[in-house]
């Protein structure tokens, strides 16, 4: 999903802290959280039927038009109402460009032009038996003789066709560059960061090797990191640091379970993490930095 548990438990968290001080700021953050919500359980419900079968025209063309509406409508409030206004924040300003690039991220999934294929295993029919979507005499027609199908423009009315994984790539890239310049190396919001970016690398991309590389890299860096933590983001990065874990393991074949925990380079197992304990500040910090101007084709 475009947005992880942790994203949205960190994004109610701030939305409350700032509501006295920074009421429209607060406002705006809480129409992103329930456009989330929203978008969650649709992006799920997609997924799996994109596993079924992606050549076929079924009910999901209308279910990749929602997305699409509630992708744009996010990424219109984040961009013109939230992001000019949390220059001065630590954490809010990390999660604020990672969701950026999670709603761009959407865009590559379901509206990209080429059009993405997910790397998930396609129906098959068995020798000698005869598909069911086959064309068949008598059956449905696509049009009249030497009139070609007109071309997808599903959702086109919304967002321009376009290849947008240039954009998504530099926003993960500017996500990611100040994750790594504003937090330490196990925290959640900087692993969520990580998780996507490796999960796009690999799907959008299709650049297995890297996907694995990062994934390796940001485990070897929590492994390392020697900052303390409470209990629940302790949790939180125990099980973003587990999703790496499998994510290292993508697109090895089958003699390497995705499940298992493997050492990393470090020396210390994978799903373990380091420097738990101590009283950590929950609300946004300030911090006086500057990014790459935005990317909005829209």
């Amino acid at each position: 999903m475009a947005s992880s548990e942790v994203d949205t438990k960190f994004l109610g968290q701030f939305a409350k802290n700032i509501q006295l001080d920074h009421p429209l700021l607060a406002q705006n953050l809480f129409q992103i959280l329930g456009n989330l919500t929203m978008l969650s359980k649709m992006v799920v419900k997609a997924r799996k039927l994109r596993r079924l079968d992606t050549t076929r025209d079924t009910k999901s063309v209308e279910l990749y038009t929602r997305i699409i509406w509630y992708a744009k409508e996010g990424l219109k409030i984040l961009e013109q109402y939230v992001l000019p206004l949390v220059a001065g924040f630590g954490e809010l300003k990390v999660l604020v460009y990672k969701l950026r690039a999670s709603y761009y991220h959407l865009y590559v999934l379901f509206h990209n032009t080429p059009a993405i294929t997910l790397r998930t295993p396609k129906i098959s029919t068995p020798p000698g038996l005869t598909s069911p979507r086959c064309k068949e005499k008598g059956g449905p027609v696509g049009g009249p003789p030497g009139l070609s199908l007109p071309p997808d423009i599903t959702g086109s009315f919304l967002i321009p066709a376009l290849d947008y994984r240039p954009f998504a790539t530099q926003c993960f890239e500017d996500a990611s560059i100040l994750a790594d310049c504003q937090l330490w190396g196990s925290h959640p919001l900087r692993l969520s960061v990580k998780v996507e970016y490796t999960a796009f690398i690999y799907d959008c991309l299709d650049e297995a090797s890297r996907s694995r590389e990062l994934a390796q890299k940001t485990i070897n860096e929590v492994n390392n990191a020697e900052e303390g933590m409470d209990d629940d983001m302790f949790e939180d990065a125990a099980e973003l640091v587990s999703i790496l874990g499998k994510m290292m393991k993508r697109g090895l074949g089958t003699g390497t379970s995705a499940g298992t925990s493997t050492v990393g380079a470090s020396g210390s197992d994978e799903g373990t993490l380091r420097g738990r304990g101590g009283d950590l500040e929950r609300t946004p910090r300030l911090h006086g930095d500057t990014l790459p101007p935005m990317h909005n084709p829209i």
